[in-house]
């Protein structure tokens, strides 16, 4: 053979290697409503092929998943793939008026994309209403055929979603906070795998178990699908070491307890090396808010070893206090990126940055509608922003905002979202918690427009409006890498020396700590409208959202496809 040719034949070869192992990954989703009995209560709720949680996706890197969505419910709805990076799938991603307007009841839609250059545990939920209280499921990626995880290869895998439960139908409960302007009431009960534990009435033999074998590794791939609370996560006399966050592999951390985000994802080994027994698992809230009422209980399962008698009592751990901040923090902050060779994903974080954004956000009040009494302080409905804009998602205005960038149209939303608050005041200082002069925020559907392939860093900054809070800010497209984390306002002279450009963990999804700061990276190389919110479910209605606008790249293959023929109709 030519010797010119042969890098070239060597190439294609790879190539086709390639081709031949990614697969096309077809599944069903059939949204239909169904009854079921939970804590001594029949309700009707809205599910995938009739199940709680629904399908675990199962896909190698670099497979396309293709998923028909029929959707039997009385509920418009779309399905976001939470943490896929949906590169030049933009119409993919989901959420409903931003990438694609709903699936109408009765009528049905197909999602394609392909999964590139991400590995680990991702999920899906419905983007439309409150509905992904229950319309939710594991989407677990497994390394490219080849290729081996970073960490010692388990004896098995185990997807444990951790939820929350309303005895009330939740899309009712939705409809009369948008009314009364109200937030959202606490649950009824945490879940784990859709099931409550023996803690809570009526729930002896509705409960988790998971059957080990001593001395063997399990891959547990931990995801918070509640709409509300943060959640620390136990087994009783276990450790874990955490490998990967949001489908991205860490530096292993050896710990007792998990704490997890809504939105996010853990993937922790633990090894069954406790004599045999059976051991409690337990997941109870992490709340910061001050102004609403939560639900201060625990969910369990169980962790039974193999030639336990059924006479042993299980132990139970000790859980962390609901506002123990000091527990959560140490474990959001102790985590690091793999950045060596056996991380095929990790790109080192850039050490320029070409846009600075400072993001302010928290709770706000908006006036309450004539003859309508508001449920709010002060007689005002609930409201939220970033940066004092409170986001509107652009329903009834004939497109989704993806449709109005491909097709270059206006009136659907515009570019002027601000780069960083328009009144700089104490942001964390409690004493402002409820000046009204700060308290307002206008409704606004506006967009950061970012040039392609910029590096973007943003400061996440919390306030005191209303109350202090830990928000889940998740960014729709994109991880981005975290380098520092604190309290109170940030000051670049002060914490700047704090940034990790080493070894920076990636998420797709941040607590921002509780009357704090984080800051954040990221590349913009994906073309499109994406969406940022935070993932405590009211707090979209309400307002606290935004969402970037990346420019088209150069060439073809950077550039936004057009939409699929059957892309959903407003």
């Amino acid at each position: 053979m030519n010797i010119f040719l042969f890098p070239l034949a060597l190439a294609f070869g790879l190539l086709a290697s390639s081709l031949a192992s990614a697969a096309i990954v077809e599944h069903t989703f059939e949204v239909k409503n169904k009854t079921v009995e939970l804590l001594c209560n029949r309700r009707v709720i809205t599910t995938v092929n009739g199940s709680l949680p629904g399908p675990t996706i199962r896909v190698d890197e670099g497979d396309t998943l293709v998923v028909h969505v029929l959707n039997n419910s009385p509920h418009n709805i779309t399905i976001h793939w939470h943490g896929i990076f949906q590169i030049l799938s933009g119409w993919a991603d989901g959420p409903e008026y931003v990438t694609q307007c709903a699936i109408r009841p009765k009528h049905n839609y197909t999602y394609r994309f392909t999964i590139k250059g991400q590995e680990g545990t991702l999920w899906w939920h419905a983007h439309s209403s409150v509905l992904r209280a229950t319309v939710h499921g594991a989407l677990l990626i497994r390394p490219h055929p080849g290729r081996k995880y970073a960490f010692l290869h388990p004896y098995r895998e185990v997807p444990i979603l951790l939820g929350e439960w309303w005895n009330n139908d939740i899309v009712e409960i939705e409809n009369q906070i948008l009314t009364t302007g109200d937030s959202l009431p606490p649950s009824n009960a945490y879940t784990i795998n859709g099931l409550p534990g023996n803690l809570y009435n009526c729930s002896e033999n509705k409960m988790f178990n998971l059957k080990v074998k001593r001395g063997k590794t399990y891959l547990l791939r931990i995801i918070n699908t509640a709409l509300n609370n943060q959640l620390f996560f136990k087994i009783a006399n276990h450790k874990f070491t955490v490998v990967a966050i949001d489908a991205g592999y860490t530096n292993p951390y050896v710990t007792d307890v998990i704490v997890v985000a809504p939105g996010q994802t853990t993937d922790a080994l633990f090894t069954a090396d406790q004599p045999v027994g059976s051991y409690y698992m337990a997941a109870s809230p992490y709340i910061t808010t001050q102004f609403i009422a939560i639900d201060d209980t625990t969910t369990r399962g169980l962790v039974v070893y193999e030639g336990t008698s059924n006479s042993t009592a299980p132990l139970m751990p000790s859980m962390p206090a609901f506002n123990d901040t000091t527990t959560a923090h140490k474990f959001y902050t102790n985590i690091t990126g793999l950045s060596t060779k056996s991380n095929p994903h990790w790109n080192p974080c850039p050490s320029s940055v070409d846009e600075h954004l400072f993001m302010t956000f928290g709770i706000n009040l908006a006036p309450c509608p004539q003859n309508t009494t508001c449920l709010g302080p002060f007689g005002f409905r609930f409201s939220a922003s970033m940066n004092n804009e409170s986001f509107v998602l652009p329903s009834g205005r004939g497109m989704s905002m993806l449709e109005a960038f491909f097709n270059g149209a206006t009136g659907v939303y515009t570019t002027d979202f601000p780069d960083k608050p328009l009144v700089e005041f104490d942001y964390t200082n409690p004493n402002i918690s409820f000046d009204q002069s700060l308290l307002f925020a206008p409704k606004s559907t506006k967009v950061k427009k970012l040039k392609f392939n910029s590096t973007v860093e943003i400061v996440l900054q919390n306030t005191a409006l209303i109350g202090i809070e830990n928000h889940p800010i998740h960014i729709h497209g994109f991880n981005f890498y975290v380098l520092a984390q604190g309290f109170g306002n940030y000051n670049a002279t002060r914490d700047q020396a704090k940034f990790n450009l080493i070894n920076p963990q990636m998420r797709n999804t941040i607590a921002v700590p509780v009357g704090g700061w984080a800051v954040i990276r990221f590349k913009a190389k994906n073309p499109g409208i994406w969406l940022v919110h935070c993932h405590i479910d009211a707090h979209l209605p309400w307002g606290l959202a935004m969402a970037f606008e990346i420019e088209n790249g150069p060439t073809p293959s950077s550039t936004l496809p057009p939409p699929p023929a059957d892309l959903p109709k407003c």
